[in-house]
């Protein structure tokens, strides 16, 4: 009983952290999530699925904030959002046939490829 206390308590604590990274940055939350589901046991595939998951009801509620606030431009809304939803498509995908050490490589390139740009841009 208590080992399963213990799981939820880091669980509770992961999930405020990916939450509050998500909804301060407007999104990356999987980014955390990833690695700390894997720490709690996940393989990969399942990591990255569950983050996905995991990821879109405070990202729903991060929206709901933000359009109260104004902060969003409707002129790229439904673009972006046709966007988003064409390559969450193909990344779910691609996510049951690539092989764990590709999908590894692709979320760490991305990761990197995110802090660059962020450093440098």
């Amino acid at each position: 009983m208590e080992k399963l206390a213990k799981k939820r308590g880091k669980g509770i604590l992961c999930g405020t952290l990916v939450g509050g990274a998500n909804s301060l940055f407007g999104g990356g939350g999987g980014m955390i999530a990833v690695p700390l589901l894997v720490k709690t046991g996940l393989d990969e595939k399942r990591a990255h699925a569950t983050a996905i998951l995991v990821i879109l009801p405070v990202s729903l509620l991060s929206f709901i904030l933000y359009t109260l606030r104004g902060f969003y431009n409707p002129q790229v809304l439904i673009p972006t959002a046709i966007g988003v939803t064409f390559g969450g498509f193909l990344g779910a995908k691609l996510l049951g046939k690539l092989p764990v050490k590709a999908v590894n490589l692709v979320f760490a390139a991305l990761q990197a490829a995110a802090g660059l740009f962020l450093f440098f841009g």
